[in-house]
């Protein structure tokens, strides 16, 4: 057995007994963050079956991804980094999920695809950071209202919380927001603190050194 597979088998198995200590019963979805990563390094856990994988840039995502995907129907791709509006085109053709949903101009540069099946994420930016992408908590439901007038299918938010606080009490105001506002899914949580953040609400945890190892 392939070393990332062990790797992702025993995240499973940390993410299942938070579960269970937590009474937590929806099972989140595991996000392979395979950037920079080339794909005899990722086969394995394709070959395994896991189909969900991340990517931060989209003309690397091409590269890597648009054959196998169009032999596999069954692979979920999701688009985590900054997209830029001059890269859309492909990124709606490519991703399943993007995650990084951050202006009304890209929100109206996507909607001009009409790709009904791609699910998006409101990326909040939760702790106000000025040199941080993301909609602000007081501007997250005139936001949302402006992507549903667009018909974007607008399924849930993401947060990156400041790299050098306690991600808790970030997840913890995510948390409030999707109850709140009654969104259905929730995008954080990496290979530091995905337990933290599935603890508070978290249905996709974007983990990549966890399992593939340090990047060069």
């Amino acid at each position: 057995m392939h070393q990332t597979v062990k790797n992702l088998l025993n995240i499973q198995s940390k993410v299942k007994q938070k579960l269970q200590d937590n009474s937590l019963t929806k099972v989140p979805n595991i996000i392979a963050v395979s950037k920079t990563f080339k794909l005899d390094h990722i086969i394995h856990l394709i070959q395994h079956g896991h189909t969900h994988y991340g990517e931060n840039k989209v003309q690397e995502a091409v590269e890597k991804w648009e054959n196998l995907k169009n032999k596999n129907d069954n692979l979920q791709l999701h688009l985590i980094g900054k997209l830029q509006t001059n890269k859309v085109k492909f990124a709606v053709k490519l991703f399943d999920y993007i995650h990084s949903l951050d202006s009304e101009k890209l929100a109206r540069k996507i909607a001009s695809f009409e790709n009904k099946n791609l699910k998006l994420f409101i990326q909040v930016n939760i702790g106000n950071e000025e040199q941080k992408s993301g909609i602000s908590v007081n501007q997250l439901i005139d936001f949302y209202n402006f992507c549903k007038d667009l018909k974007l299918n607008i399924v849930g938010l993401m947060c990156i919380p400041p790299i050098h606080d306690d991600s808790v009490k970030y997840f913890k105001k995510m948390l409030d927001l999707k109850q709140k506002h009654n969104f259905n899914e929730l995008s954080m949580g990496m290979s530091s603190d995905y337990l933290d953040a599935l603890k508070h609400g978290s249905t996709f945890l974007r983990i990549g050194s966890d399992i593939f190892g340090k990047r060069n």
